[in-house]
């Protein structure tokens, strides 16, 4: 099901003339609007009308997540306050929070965009959704409330926590897609096996998760104990929020939606462009935001671009799985390790939980790392011989995949801290 199939179905000629249209009036917009990029853009001699194909974007400075944090908190604002209407922000936890202001059009813009990853979803207008990201400052709970009171279907905006209530939820309303972290997602699933609540009687056709990076293994484990299909959803509270990009039901990428933001990937250490295919960080350039424009921020996920067109009909560039991010990555022992590869040697392994945490150390002049897994039910209750076996199946997983010798602690199921937001999977406490 597409949403809107003139935008999102565009020939590739149509696209780029939309595309090219829209960057420049952005681009006039930030210049004449926003001290932070006339001076940037006066400082190599940039004017807007130098911008005359998309190609030119490549002349136009990277904006970085410092530059915000430094415009903190309304510095980089293209309209006057009065015309803000919403206000969204990062969690601040390494540093002062990065902002997002909207205008009731940025609003609309984003409802769309929600309601189009709602539909590649499957739903419907009769559909409930049980909308279980934070609503706050956190751009999550807001966004998906957003599109689906575009799509107008009943949001159900029990926000994150509180399981049995979202349990209860689940049984009584019948609600039939479920929106939440993918960590968060596990836990409920894991939650209502706890309880004894069948899967017939729930109602859940379908997961939109986000927020984390996980796996196609973690995937899998969520799909088997919702009874659900789910699908992957990106965005990011710099550029606007959850529905940037989304999986359709081919689940070949997520579909960005590119009239409205446009994708490029970077070689991280150089800047270089790179063509599509070639894995490195993502960059986006905000076409039809104006409260806020970004123009080429600096993600730091990594992944690639998928130009072709979907087996689902929309022509909208796709980016694949997000492998890890260039500030989240670990260099342990002088080996670069991402979160992401140590979760998907450990679903390898029968018995091992997809809750785990990476605990990194340096007592003296050597790299230590200690990854704690919970163990299942039934393991927990085997031989210590056994639970022996797994740890050693584990530690030999994680080896075959990054390389690395590590210790393993196989821990009591559920001893390890859930989180109803963005799981917490690394502890470093090395003094680099």
């Amino acid at each position: 099901m597409i949403w809107d199939e003139k935008s999102e179905c565009m020939t590739k000629k149509e696209k780029e003339k939309i595309q090219l249209e829209r960057l420049q009036k952005t681009v006039k917009l930030a210049y004449e609007n926003i001290e932070f990029y006339k001076k940037r853009f006066d400082e190599i001699g940039l004017k807007p009308e130098d911008i005359k194909t998309l190609k030119d974007i490549e002349k136009i400075p990277f904006t970085t997540k410092s530059d915000l944090r430094e415009a903190y908190p309304l510095g980089l604002l293209a309209v006057p306050r009065e015309d803000i209407v919403e206000i969204h922000a990062s969690s601040g936890t390494t540093g002062k929070p990065t902002v997002t202001a909207y205008t009731q059009n940025d609003l609309d813009i984003w409802g769309e965009c929600i309601a189009r990853g709602l539909k590649m979803a499957g739903a419907k207008k009769d559909y409930i959704i049980q909308n279980a990201y934070g609503y706050g400052l956190f751009t999550g709970g807001f966004g998906i409330h957003h599109g689906g009171n575009k799509m107008g279907a009943i949001t159900v905006p029990i926000s994150a926590g509180n399981t049995q209530r979202q349990l209860d939820t689940m049984i009584d309303f019948q609600s039939d897609v479920l929106t939440c972290t993918p960590s968060y997602a596990m836990y409920l699933g894991e939650s209502r096996e706890k309880a004894g609540i069948s899967l017939e009687e729930i109602n859940l056709k379908a997961g939109i998760h986000g927020a984390e990076m996980w796996t196609s293994e973690m995937r899998k484990r969520i799909e088997s104990s919702l009874g659900i299909k789910t699908f992957n959803i990106y965005g990011l509270t710099e550029v606007m929020g959850p529905g940037v990009a989304q999986e359709c039901s081919e689940q070949n990428g997520m579909h960005i939606q590119d009239d409205h933001f446009y994708p490029e990937i970077i070689n991280p250490e150089n800047g270089e462009t790179l063509e599509p295919g070639q894995n490195g960080e993502l960059v986006l350039t905000s076409l039809t935001k104006t409260g806020m424009p970004i123009l080429r921020f600096r993600t730091k996920d990594l992944t690639s671009l998928i130009a072709d067109k979907c087996k689902c009909g929309r022509t909208t560039v796709r980016m694949t799985r997000i492998t890890g991010r260039s500030d989240d990555m670990l260099k342990i022992k002088g080996v670069m390790v991402f979160p992401s590869q140590i979760e998907k040697a450990l679903l390898k392994v029968s018995g091992a939980s997809p809750n785990y945490l990476i605990h990194v150390t340096r007592p003296d002049i050597l790299d230590e790392v200690e990854v704690k897994v919970e163990a299942s039910k039934e393991l927990f209750s085997d031989e210590i011989k056994e639970m022996e076996k797994v740890e050693k199946q584990i530690q030999a997983s994680i080896r075959s995949e990054t390389g690395l010798r590590v210790d393993v602690t196989l821990c009591e199921p559920e001893s390890l801290p859930r989180s109803e937001g963005k799981a917490v999977r690394v502890i470093d406490e090395r003094k680099l």
